[in-house]
């Protein structure tokens, strides 16, 4: 199993300056691999990553664009694997461009970096580095502290050296046995998790946990440095005599000011994602930890954010990284993840009778069902009909007894039969629910065992 630890550098002030240096590189070398990649496309050839990464080699230590002032060339200066990867990056990009781009999906192709816009981080080959404790040896730097220990045990397959805001930090790529990635389950429950914007996660329990929300928190200070770095900007724009917007290929002098201001803005930002980062690692492992199966919905995150008035909720929460968690922590516990169909109508779908509420409207957060009378907590009751989906997946599985247990203790008002009984998948239970066409497959609902 492939897992990889992130470490922060605790790294001077000459080795800050070699990682800039590195990873101003591998910026470098990209955007000139990707504009050859351009012209030979253009050009009506067929251009392949390989053969670019042998043209550069031949004029990196001889052409005038890869020289310093004094006619040397600085690339000896850097280790090569800073421009080496660029390449096998590029083709991965456009592999993955490709790949979209026939399976329907929207994509874009591989863009030019930007100094400042793009994230600065470069690439180390498994042999060209190692960690002793809590320090590493690194290519032409020599040996750096790390704030901690690598904590997996295995065959290290890389690493990459990488900047946020102020700090620099150790990415190393480990492949673990099995035996030693697997965590041991404290409990065999099975759980709907509903996501949601006040409360980032309702279960079927009942118990609903609040997000954070960093950025709502953060967002007048973050106003306050953006519009003092704005500040700043126009200032530079203004000695240099620009008016309007600025021209491509101009650089403004920087100025200590505005090199501090960018690095407090930056110092910002990066707490907020901290924060976020921090619950959502605690919040998922909690949840595979606790429960044999968990039931979320396969929400369109894309679609949802193209809503202008819940766009900055939703990224606040993070919903992908959410369920790209689950989905890898799952693995290591032994736990089933079971998608909803994106259609799926949790929400409306009466988890007493079955009875579907179709005028449910978003802004109605509690409701009363028409059949039978039952008070529905709009989250809640989503929660255990995504628990009904898990429980109905898992029966169909494996029949453990817990899965049985699972959906006299998740139904709401103690209308399942007393004592567990038999588990019927959900599409069975009520009668035909939707009109998606869910109900008219034998399985309708994705399942990923890790």
């Amino acid at each position: 199993m492939l897992l990889a630890h992130r470490i922060r550098i605790d790294a001077t002030a000459a080795q800050c300056d070699y990682f800039a240096r590195a990873a101003g590189t591998a910026r470098r070398v990209w955007n000139w691999a990707l504009a050859e990649w351009n012209r030979q496309a253009d050009c009506g050839l067929r251009p392949n990553a390989m053969a670019l990464k042998k043209a550069f080699n031949r004029i990196k230590y001889s052409d005038p664009d890869w020289l310093d002032a004094d006619g040397k060339p600085w690339l000896r200066a850097i280790h090569r694997d800073a421009h080496a990867q660029p390449f096998a990056n590029l083709a991965k990009a456009w592999s993955r461009y490709t790949e979209q781009r026939r399976a329907g999906q929207p994509a874009h192709a591989p863009r030019f970096k930007k100094k400042g816009r793009s994230a600065e981080s470069f690439y180390l080959a498994n042999d060209k580095f190692r960690l002793e404790g809590r320090s590493a040896v690194l290519p032409k730097v020599g040996r750096v502290a790390l704030r901690e220990a690598l904590r997996w045990a295995g065959k290290i397959m890389g690493a990459s050296v990488s900047r946020e805001a102020s700090h620099w930090y150790l990415a190393v790529q480990v492949d673990v046995p099995d035996h030693l990635a697997r965590r041991r389950r404290t409990g065999d429950a099975v759980t709907g998790v509903d996501l949601g914007l006040t409360s980032a996660a309702t279960l079927s329990s009942g118990e609903k946990i609040p997000a954070p929300r960093p950025l709502k928190a953060a967002l007048r200070r973050l106003r306050i440095r953006s519009r003092r770095q704005s500040r700043k900007v126009e200032a530079a724009k203004a000695a240099a005599g620009i008016v309007g917007r600025i021209a491509k290929g101009t650089r403004l002098s920087a100025s200590k000011n505005r090199t501090k201001g960018a690095l407090a803005l930056a110092r910002l930002q990066a707490r907020i994602a901290r924060v976020r980062r921090d619950f959502t690692h605690k919040l998922t492992t909690r949840l595979c930890r606790e429960n044999q199966a968990l039931a979320i919905e396969d929400l369109n995150v894309r679609g949802m954010l193209a809503n202008a008035r819940l766009a900055r909720a939703i990224a606040d929460v993070g919903f992908y990284e959410f369920r790209r968690q689950l989905t890898y922590k799952s693995g290591r516990y032994g736990t089933q993840i079971v998608l909803a169909d994106r259609w799926y109508p949790s929400s409306k779908l009466c988890s007493g009778c079955g009875t579907r509420n179709g005028g449910l409207a978003l802004g109605d957060r509690t409701w009363t069902c028409a059949g039978c009378g039952v008070w529905h907590d709009r989250d809640v009751n989503a929660a255990i009909n995504l628990q009904r989906l898990a429980t109905g997946a898992l029966a169909a599985r494996t029949a453990l007894p817990e899965a049985s247990q699972a959906v006299t203790r998740g139904t709401a008002a103690g209308r399942a039969p007393a004592g567990g009984g038999e588990v019927t998948p959900v599409r069975h239970e009520y009668g035909q629910q939707d009109v998606s066409g869910q109900e008219e497959n034998a399985v309708h609902i994705c399942t990923r065992n890790r």
